[in-house]
């Protein structure tokens, strides 16, 4: 680590030694001219090499990407080899005036290396269209290192034009090149001063600057200091305690959003539960009840009776069943035919229901009674409010992963803000009219809470047309997730 400590000290040193090699510095005056100049050639030709090393190895990437083999991997390899020695030969190319230049220029280096080995790795991985992509990425780099050459040398040129006319305007008045040179350092000495000063207080004042973002409440900025004495360690470490600060109060945001939706899955359940316990009245005297009424009508020859009292029982016992236990798809279609056989008694023709099962994915499990309120939503508002009443089609596919069940009316339809309401889970279920007092936003929220997934539902509908309702049931979902997350 560099202390600020030592850069005092190296800064006196190079006071001292500058002044002390001033008239050496004369003394040598012509071959050190000679050898600036031999050394600003190689810098031109360093820069003209890194640019005709980049255009080659896009080349050889070219080759390759267009066929493959060994050899022109191997070829490949070499270009790269030879572009990353280039590389390493430039970094020594730095000076004050080129700093941020040649930075960007270092690193546009690397970008086009790591480009042509992405490509390369996605052609062998058999993913063309991104190999083809950092293709492009890498001629483009290579494009802009041709231009930044041409940048560099430029300012190469503009660096050195004051130290050209300064060495003429010398050799004609040698006399006065100590009085010159005096001057000269005197200037760069204070412009080494002048940086040296911006090096410690840079940081300092980024640190500063960080720290009143801080107690604004911003986290989420980062603590760069491009510094590497104590300085750059307060700031790594003052970072570091942000991060950490961050991570807590995202931590706190993420329980507080889990306990927020826990609370709802409670409420959800207590609502549901209750309404449950509202239909419960003495069940098993209603149970009774219907089922002497049953065989009273049986014996006195109205066998029609007897059977939809029989249909009522059953649907009434599997109504006042728990709705945090799941049950499968044989059990819900059987519920639903008893339901249906009750409402075509009352409607007689007028309602036409039509099913098509595959029983091969009746075994998927689902909420309790999930199917029986959106069909009974269909009778009440697609086939009930019509003279010649309608028709419900119900059907279940095998989907491979999932099993797709569609239930679709020939109603009035929906509109689109009443298809966001329910979607959404902000409509006020309606329960006129409902059997299970379960509305359709309730099945909505059971059947994501279920399959823990906002895409288990669709709505299609038009206004006139009729509306159409699509679940997509996971085969492999656990059951028992479903009753662990509603008993928490």
């Amino acid at each position: 680590m560099n202390t600020i400590q030592k850069k005092i000290w190296l800064l006196v040193a190079i006071v001292v030694f500058i002044m002390a090699g001033i008239w050496v510095t004369l003394t040598y005056y012509n071959q050190k001219m000679q050898d600036q100049y031999n050394e600003i050639l190689q810098r031109y030709l360093r820069m003209n090499e890194v640019s005709a090393s980049s255009q080659q190895l896009v080349t050889s990437l070219n080759n390759y990407l267009q066929a493959p083999s060994s050899s022109k991997l191997a070829n490949l390899e070499t270009d790269r080899h030879e572009l990353i020695v280039a590389q390493e030969q430039i970094t020594n190319l730095r000076n004050n005036g080129n700093h941020f230049t040649l930075t960007n220029y270092l690193n546009l280096i690397d970008s086009l290396v790591n480009a042509s080995d992405r490509s390369v790795r996605f052609l062998n991985a058999k993913n063309n269209e991104e190999s083809l992509n950092d293709f492009a990425d890498a001629t483009r780099l290579s494009t802009y290192i041709s231009e930044m050459t041409l940048t560099l040398m430029d300012t190469e040129l503009k660096t050195y034009d004051q130290f050209y006319r300064g060495m003429i305007k010398q050799s004609v008045e040698l006399k006065k090149l100590g009085i010159w040179m005096i001057a000269l350092i005197t200037l760069l000495l204070l412009l080494f001063t002048y940086w040296f000063s911006l090096s410690i207080t840079r940081p300092i004042h980024k640190l500063t600057q960080a720290a009143r973002e801080l107690s604004r409440g911003r986290f989420d900025m980062q603590i760069e200091v491009a510094a590497n004495d104590e300085i750059s360690f307060l700031a790594k470490t003052f970072d570091r305690m942000r991060i950490n600060i961050n991570n807590l109060i995202s931590e706190i945001q993420h329980k507080a959003q889990l306990e927020s939706e826990l609370q709802t899955n409670k409420l959800l359940l207590q609502e549901s539960q209750l309404r449950s316990l509202q239909s419960q009245i003495n069940p098993h005297f209603l149970f009774n009840t219907l089922d002497t009424l049953a065989k009273k009508a049986y014996l006195e020859g109205s066998e029609e009776t007897s059977d939809l009292l029989a249909s009522v029982a059953r649907l009434l016992r599997y109504n006042l069943k728990r709705l945090d236990r799941p049950v499968t798809l044989y059990e819900e279609v059987k519920v639903l035919r008893e339901y249906i056989a009750i409402q075509q008694t009352r409607f007689t023709e007028r309602l036409r229901f039509a099913e098509d099962i595959d029983d091969s994915c009746l075994f998927v499990k689902i909420p309790g009674l999930t199917l029986q309120p959106m069909i009974e939503n269909a009778v009440i508002h697609a086939v009930e409010p019509l003279e010649d009443g309608g028709t419900i089609r119900f059907r279940i596919i095998d989907g491979g992963e999932s099993v797709i069940v569609e239930i679709e009316d020939e109603g009035m339809g929906m509109t689109q803000e009443r298809i966001a309401q329910i979607l959404e889970e902000r409509e006020a279920d309606q329960q006129d009219g409902h059997s299970t007092g379960i509305g359709f936003s309730n099945v909505v929220r059971r059947l994501r809470l279920f399959y823990n997934r906002e895409d288990v539902i669709a709505i299609e509908s038009t206004e006139g047309r009729g509306t159409k309702v699509t679940l997509k049931l996971l085969k492999d979902r656990e059951a028992g997730d479903y009753v662990e997350a509603v008993n928490r």
